[in-house]
């Protein structure tokens, strides 16, 4: 449950935070937890993302939660990529490892597949559909571009899904969701928004800020975010879009009412410490490693817009 309105903070309780994913979360993400606000290793976490990665170079073993396969999936890989990034870790060798593996995915286009159907024999949550011929994804193709662009990584993959991301955004024409429910096609719209952006704001291209600003209109004209921070269900939200105060669509929004996303966010910590996603709950294990990973990235959220105190804990000392 979270906190009545009553009893309105600013800031979340790091201590219980740290004692939910102590308590609760995966390896990865306590030490990733222990990296980010504790002053712990981060070969521990290198270490610890390394044992999802598959002999083939992509990642698996339910690194995305909702994928619990074994084999390699452009989730999984897009997953690692955004830990790599937050712990400075794009020298490491499983990145060039794992561009291979994603390159033999790629589609004519030059695209990656949203879900490859190695994982038809495994469980999955309902929304992931895989098929022997899915189309391209910009969902994870451009996240994962973008990040190879930020962290300079010359891999043939770059340049194919770069022109793959190109095309889609030149094509990106959604319908207009203004009013309706949080349904799977909206959703999954805004997933698409989303990475687009996260593209754009990592690759150096004159094509790049009149994309912006077109992303950018089509996200509020068309309903493509929830600025409601009450807004039950499985919306989409400005933080999700904006993260940080640096994100590419941070500018997006008035200053009020991320102020009023951010208050939000920290009365929806849990009595047990941590968060608790908006989607679909279908699986024990995964409800849990999720939970983990969205406690770890709502700290690093609060943290970078001012609503957390940035000294280490004692929590993540050995």
């Amino acid at each position: 449950m979270s906190k009545p309105a009553s009893q309105k903070q600013t800031q979340p309780d790091l201590d219980r935070a740290a004692d939910f994913l102590w308590r609760s979360a995966r390896l990865l993400d306590r030490v990733r937890f222990a990296h980010l606000f504790c002053d712990g290793s981060r070969d521990a976490v290198l270490a610890a993302l390394r044992a999802y990665q598959n002999a083939d170079g992509g990642f698996g073993h339910a690194l995305e939660p909702d994928i619990r396969a074994p084999g390699s999936q452009p989730a999984a890989v897009s997953a690692a990529f955004e830990i790599l990034h937050q712990v400075d870790g794009f020298s490491d060798p499983m990145v060039e490892q794992a561009c291979d593996f994603l390159l033999t995915c790629t589609g004519p286009d030059g695209g990656l597949p949203f879900i490859l159907a190695s994982a038809v024999p495994y469980p999955r949550a309902p929304w992931w559909e895989p098929s022997s011929d899915a189309p391209s994804s910009v969902t994870f193709s451009a996240p994962i571009a973008g990040l190879l662009h930020r962290h300079g990584v010359a891999h043939p993959l770059r340049d194919r899904l770069t022109a793959y991301c190109w095309q889609a955004i030149a094509a990106f024409d959604p319908p207009d969701f203004t009013g309706q429910a949080w349904h799977v096609p909206r959703i999954g719209t805004a997933y698409e928004a989303r990475a687009m952006l996260a593209f754009l704001a990592h690759v150096d291209d004159p094509r790049r800020e009149p994309a912006c600003a077109r992303l950018g209109r089509l996200v509020l004209d068309y309903g493509l975010v929830e600025l409601d921070p009450a807004a039950p269900g499985s919306a989409i939200t400005l933080l999700d879009y904006a993260p940080s105060p640096q994100s590419q669509a941070r500018s997006l929004f008035a200053a009020d009412v991320v102020d009023a996303h951010l208050d939000a966010l920290v009365a929806a910590q849990r009595d047990d410490g941590g968060w608790m996603f908006r989607w679909m709950d279908w699986n024990a294990a995964g409800t849990l490693e999720w939970r983990g990973w969205l406690t770890v990235e709502t700290l690093l959220s609060l943290r970078a817009y001012g609503r957390l105190a940035t000294g280490p804990t004692e929590h993540g000392r050995a």
